[in-house]
């Protein structure tokens, strides 16, 4: 038996990068999984086939986590699908990287709403449903640019430290009913965006991460695993690094 089964979890930014490792690794542990694209259409299929294809087990719904009124709709089908909620992953987010001089407001707004007001609209669409249950697990995914700052990622960073404050208050805010919420921190993870990277700029990240070396997609996904199991029960409020050091 998986160490989710019997859990229903909803994922957003699920059809590629951390978020394909995520499902499917829920899957693995026995967990029925809904996750959410909003433009990579042949990506979720491909991830529902290779999941086997049940739609009672798995399925992809389009959706726009940083629109209210897609997250208030998700959210009313995934219940009428699934039947409940348990683990609300939030993983949706971009990057519109850049020096400040240079950043626009549009660049500043776009991370901002993907990123932050995503965690808002479905945690606020879930922590009904958690509440009738009397549980839950909240997982939001920061990064370790929102504990320490990174030059070119000023609107990323006060994201990614935005989803951390969030957590804590909303652990405050429904603990007493069982529902836990906590954040995973990524360091540098092995992405689309870590492969186009020319070798000398891969390398000096390498060089930078005690462990030597990048992260992947299954490093982040165990600790969501951790987090949404019976196993962390106890843990609620706290931001975990996964960063082969980098943040000490």
């Amino acid at each position: 038996m998986g160490l989710l089964e019997g859990k229903v979890s909803l994922i957003t930014g699920g059809s590629r990068g951390i978020g394909e490792s995520i499902v499917k690794h829920f899957i693995a542990e026995g967990a029925r999984v809904a996750f959410t694209y909003r433009s990579s259409a042949e990506s979720a299929e491909r991830i529902v086939a290779e999941c086997g294809g049940d739609s009672e087990i798995i399925k992809a719904y389009k959706s726009d986590a940083s629109n209210y009124e897609d997250s208030e709709n998700l959210v009313k089908q995934v219940l009428e699908d699934f039947g409940k909620i348990d683990v609300l992953i939030n993983n949706a987010g971009i990057t519109k990287d850049t020096l400040m001089l240079r950043m626009t407001e549009e660049h500043w707004d776009q991370v901002m709403e993907v990123n932050l007001k995503s965690v808002f609209n479905l945690t606020k669409q879930v922590i009904k449903p958690m509440l009738r249950n009397r549980g839950g697990s909240i997982i939001n995914m920061s990064s370790v640019v929102g504990v320490f700052g990174n030059a070119g990622q000023a609107n990323y960073a006060a994201s990614k430290a935005g989803i951390i404050g969030f957590t804590k208050s909303i652990a405050k805010e429904v603990g007493s009913r069982g529902i836990r919420c906590n954040a995973i921190a990524p360091g540098f993870i092995e992405t689309d965006m870590t492969h186009a990277l020319d070798e000398k700029t891969r390398q000096d990240y390498i060089d930078n991460i005690p462990l030597k070396r990048l992260g992947t997609g299954t490093d982040v996904s165990n600790a969501c695993v951790f987090l949404a199991s019976d196993m962390s029960t106890y843990i609620s409020g706290q931001t975990i690094s996964v960063c082969g050091a980098l943040n000490t």
